[in-house]
């Protein structure tokens, strides 16, 4: 079995999963909105984040990484920042997306090449 590069995608995924599912744990499924957002988000850093786990390229980190803003602004960007469940899993989850994007990229020294270029 191939060894994980970057132990920050599998816990992306789970974040992925989290978000999956935080509808239902925190009570706002009936919340259109944010409930189509932490799906739809979701299953985009789920998927993601297990492609960055099993064939890492420097792409996938930044689509992690934008995922991780879209659900940081999401609640403002759909009018459901009002929503404090919602917009709080979404802003934590996506804050916490971001950083192991950013994580990834900063210290990976293939990824690194995109930097000397520009």
């Amino acid at each position: 079995m191939k060894q994980i590069k970057h132990w920050q995608d599998p816990l992306s995924a789970v974040l992925g999963l989290w978000l999956l599912c935080s509808p239902w744990v925190l009570g706002f499924a009936e919340q259109n909105t944010p409930t189509v957002n932490a799906v739809v988000f979701g299953i985009a850093l789920i998927a993601t984040a297990i492609g960055a786990t099993f064939v890492p390229r420097a792409w996938e980190e930044w689509t992690e990484g934008a995922i991780g803003v879209w659900l940081i602004v999401s609640p403002w960007a759909l009018a459901f920042e009002t929503l404090r469940n919602p917009m709080m899993s979404t802003v934590l989850t996506g804050i916490a997306v971001l950083v192991l994007a950013l994580w990834v990229l900063a210290t990976d020294k293939d990824y690194m090449g995109w930097r000397a270029a520009h």
